[in-house]
């Protein structure tokens, strides 16, 4: 039977609104969102590539697919974790984002890391 606490990753997002970059009246709302990723599992492991979806207030979804993030595939060990922080660009005030990270173990196993969905939202979009 296989280990499956072998290869397990463990994604934080965390969003922040960017007002100075935003243009509300002209349907520009700018996102940053840092996200740690940390191996939780016992074997190294080498993030490849990634698959967000980003749906927006109006249900439209954009997919984004590409190797690595920020253009490093970095490899962690168990116990290690990686941060990095993106940007993403609305036509709406709020929308979500989610998706996987697809990694390699030092094993040659290849599994995907999930991204949990998270909200977008400019402070005035919520109530």
């Amino acid at each position: 039977m296989p280990d499956t606490n072998k290869y397990q990753i463990d994604v934080q997002p965390m969003p922040q609104y960017i007002p100075d970059q935003s243009d509300p009246d002209n349907g520009r709302y700018v996102f940053t969102y840092t996200v740690t990723i940390k191996n939780i599992g016992k074997i190294g492991a080498q993030l490849v590539s990634r698959h967000w979806i980003i749906t927006d207030g109006n249900n439209e979804i954009q997919e984004v697919r590409g190797l690595g993030v920020i253009g490093k595939q970095p490899l962690l060990q168990p116990g290690e974790s990686f941060e990095y922080t993106s940007g993403s660009v609305l036509t709406t005030p709020i929308g979500t984002m989610k998706g996987s990270y697809q990694m390699v173990a030092e094993d040659g196993t290849h599994f995907s890391a999930e991204i949990p969905e998270f909200v977008l939202a400019s402070p005035r979009a919520l109530h």
